[in-house]
């Protein structure tokens, strides 16, 4: 049934990533690549099969804001919290290479990710606890998000793990100088919200996060530098630990991530490019994150202005984050979701051809 209501569906995009992983690691030469993903793939698939029981026998439903479209109201109940099955295997991963290899930066990165891990975790305990749709406030996320952030970003810029020439192609870049530091800051704190923001529908954060960490991966690998390799590697357990959750998350969802989930993926992903240099090319496979979040900001700046301006404040969009708008047109939820599968992984596909090219 839901092959018939969604063609590019959850088999098609995890053939993609299999294949795609398949194809890059015999380039390489090095098949620990697709190993990794499919072990990590079935470590968040066991995980989240047995996980979900305990998950609704402890009752962590998940609570539908009163302003969402009508159609989410039946998502009520639907458990939630799911993140940990993809981010407690990837805390673990890290504190199993910092044993093994004990660098500071596996050791920063795990302070990052776990720091908003738990912020996602409050979040959540405090939004089944209240009965809400919301658990801390913004204000308050934010500033958890940006100490979490500032004390991860100096610790690294000071031990020399922050590169200021951000590079466009292998041997071009723009000197950021000092600049550095808020454009990290930004990149994290901002992706962290984007993925926050893309997961309001069943399968769409977690799909598309599983493409880009593969992207990721493979773009860390073109540098051709023997030291980022870890990092590739974390990168490809991701994609799969993202596909193994999206099994049971996909249309209809029998779990949702939470913000346990999706603050922790952006924080990855942000902290990852932060340590690689790979602010360029993570800025054009997360687009549809980018583009979640813009249409929020787009929608709240042209109402501010226009109700200052006119008394009356207007919309352009009938409802933001972005899905949302397309929901209220009509389109069903499993179709937008295909789309912006589709959409990320061409954003992906463009942007390692233009590392390649560069």
């Amino acid at each position: 049934m839901i092959g018939k209501i969604n063609s590019f569906n959850f088999q098609s995009l995890f053939i993609f990533n299999t294949f795609a992983l398949i194809v890059t690691s015999y380039i390489f030469n090095n098949y620990i690549f697709i190993a990794i993903f499919i072990l990590f793939f079935l470590i968040s698939s066991l995980a989240t099969k047995y996980g979900l029981k305990i998950i609704t026998q402890l009752r962590l439903f998940q609570n539908i804001s009163n302003i969402a479209p009508a159609i989410h109201f039946n998502k009520k109940n639907t458990p939630t919290t799911g993140g940990i099955f993809i981010i407690i295997p990837f805390l673990i991963l890290l504190l199993i290479l910092s044993i093994n290899f004990y660098t500071i930066k596996i050791l920063l990165l795990f302070f990052c990710v776990f720091g908003f891990f738990i912020i996602g975790l409050l979040d959540d305990y405090l939004s089944i606890k209240n009965k809400r749709n919301t658990g801390l406030k913004s204000s308050e996320k934010f500033i958890l998000q940006s100490l979490i952030s500032i004390i991860f970003i100096l610790l690294a810029y000071e031990r020399g793990y922050i590169n200021p020439l951000i590079m466009i192609s292998n041997s071009e870049g723009i000197d950021t100088n000092i600049m550095i530091l808020p454009i990290s800051f930004f990149t994290l704190v901002g992706l962290s919200n984007s993925v926050n923001l893309t997961d309001g529908l069943d399968g769409l954060a977690s799909g598309c996060s599983a493409t880009v960490f593969y992207g990721l991966g493979t773009e860390i690998l073109l540098k051709d530098q023997q030291e980022l390799i870890i990092f590739s590697l974390l990168c490809y357990s991701m994609s799969g630990l993202c596909l193994g959750f999206l099994k049971f998350n996909r249309y209809p969802a029998k779990i949702f991530m939470g913000d346990t989930g999706s603050l922790s993926i952006g924080a990855i992903l942000g902290s990852i490019s932060i340590f690689t240099n790979s602010f360029f090319t993570l800025f054009i496979f997360s687009g549809i994150f980018i583009l979640e979040s813009l249409s929020v900001i787009i929608q709240v700046g042209f109402f501010k202005i226009t109700k200052r301006l006119f008394h009356s404040g207007k919309r352009i969009f009938l409802m933001t984050p972005l899905h949302h708008h397309f929901e209220i047109q009509g389109i069903r939820e499993a179709k937008i979701v295909e789309n912006f599968w589709k959409i990320n992984i061409c954003l992906v596909i463009f942007g390692i051809v233009l590392k390649m090219s560069l």
